[in-house]
């Protein structure tokens, strides 16, 4: 499949907004020995407004940079497979009309359904990692918090995004 420049220079600078909102503000938590983070909800944008490839490409590729650059080396195989997937479900089934509503029924089930499976993917690479999925369990709630303040961003920002006719500044073929 043929990239255009466009596509390329987009995909390059949401993998840049995914790493530097994930790396600007982060609330490190002791239970995970990670951090809480604001990078979740823009690739919950990007997956909405341009769709899977965008979205996972931004999701799984800035997540991972963000964790070899701020010191989580040892998670970023594991962050690129979990935000990669996560920006693909999104993207995949996320649907925008221009002109309605950004924030569906249908567009909120599957944000909440990528958040679910970020939980299950960092419970999953957690108990690799620490050898004990028991470990790994005190980890669910924090990133279920992680998860939650993503959505509420997603929600914020795209209800002010909404509100603007950014659709047609923004059409790239899902």
């Amino acid at each position: 499949m043929k990239m255009t420049t466009k596509e390329l220079c987009l995909k390059g600078l949401m993998i840049a907004l995914v790493a530097l909102s994930t790396m600007v503000f982060q609330v490190p938590v002791s239970a995970t020995q990670g951090y809480i983070h604001l990078g979740d909800s823009m690739i919950l944008l990007i997956s909405v407004f341009f769709g899977w490839q965008y979205g996972m490409v931004a999701g799984g590729v800035g997540s991972a940079l963000a964790d070899i650059l701020t010191g989580y080396a040892h998670w970023a195989p594991f962050t690129l497979i979990i935000k990669g997937a996560m920006g693909y479900i999104v993207g995949k089934y996320a649907k925008v009309i221009t002109g309605k509503a950004l924030i569906s029924f249908r567009n909120v089930g599957v944000c909440v359904a990528g958040v679910i499976w970020m939980v299950f993917g960092y419970f999953i690479g957690g108990g690799i990692l620490k050898s004990s999925f028991a470990v790994a369990l005190t980890s669910v709630p924090e990133n279920i918090v992680q998860g939650s303040a993503g959505l509420i961003i997603f929600f914020v920002v795209g209800a002010a995004l909404n509100r603007i006719p950014i659709h047609k500044y923004l059409s790239v073929n899902k």
